[in-house]
């Protein structure tokens, strides 16, 4: 008996798949934006026993405490990412003549420093205190500007390589160290004392909810 071909369903597109993840990580920093509003106390009392903890072994080891600033403020710093950024923009225009999309990275990318100063401004959270002190850090605490300025910097430029077809070995090379960056950086803002690990994860959600967003924007209406 002949069964008749029965092709595999279209896979949706792609701009679909980013608009699903967009809304659960807009409400995830939504409803952790509520909670370190509102100062939930369950979730800060864990806030200061990771950050004491951490800031206890900090003192201890000055060493890698400060292999933790080099990276922290030089290797994964907002405005290093910032320079990776336009690199990427001088790319895009001079290789690719990809003139909409290096706009799109460049409004993207201020967007969320948008976004981001404006929360630290609305939600006024302060950064621990200590008395012995490793490193020291300006503005309001939440969310962590180094977090999320790496997730939505090496978020974007990984959605990029893979459009423009990088090759596999390549591709898997930069995802590592892009997960290695985005997942230090904020680990060292806690460890150096200058951010509570809620400020952290609320950066990560924040700039993975652009990033998804900002995918979007271009499926739809890029060239």
């Amino acid at each position: 008996m002949h069964y008749p071909r029965v092709d595999s369903p279209p896979r949706p597109p792609e701009h679909r798949a980013t608009t699903r993840a967009a809304v659960p990580l807009a409400s995830a920093s939504l409803l952790l934006l509520v909670l370190v509003t509102a100062g939930w106390q369950p979730l800060m009392a864990l806030d200061r026993q990771v950050s004491r903890t951490a800031h206890g072994w900090a003192v201890a080891e000055s060493g890698f405490t400060q292999a933790c600033r080099i990276l922290s403020d030089w290797v994964w710093d907002p405005q290093t990412m910032r320079i990776l950024c336009a690199g990427a923009v001088v790319w895009l225009v001079v290789r690719r003549s990809a003139w909409w999309t290096a706009v799109w990275l460049v409004v993207t990318v201020a967007v969320g420093t948008g976004v981001q100063q404006l929360m630290k401004a609305v939600v006024g959270r302060e950064r621990p205190v200590w008395p012995d002190p490793v490193d020291t850090a300006h503005y309001a605490a939440f969310p962590s500007g180094h977090a999320m300025t790496a997730t939505v910097v090496l978020g974007l430029l990984l959605w990029l390589l893979h459009r423009h077809g990088v090759g596999r070995a390549a591709f898997r090379t930069v995802l590592a160290v892009a997960v290695v960056s985005v997942a230090g950086v904020g680990l060292t803002r806690v460890w150096l004392g200058v951010h509570w690990p809620t400020d952290v994860v609320g950066g990560w959600l924040l700039g993975a909810a652009v990033v998804a967003v900002a995918v979007t924007v271009h499926e739809r209406h890029g060239p």
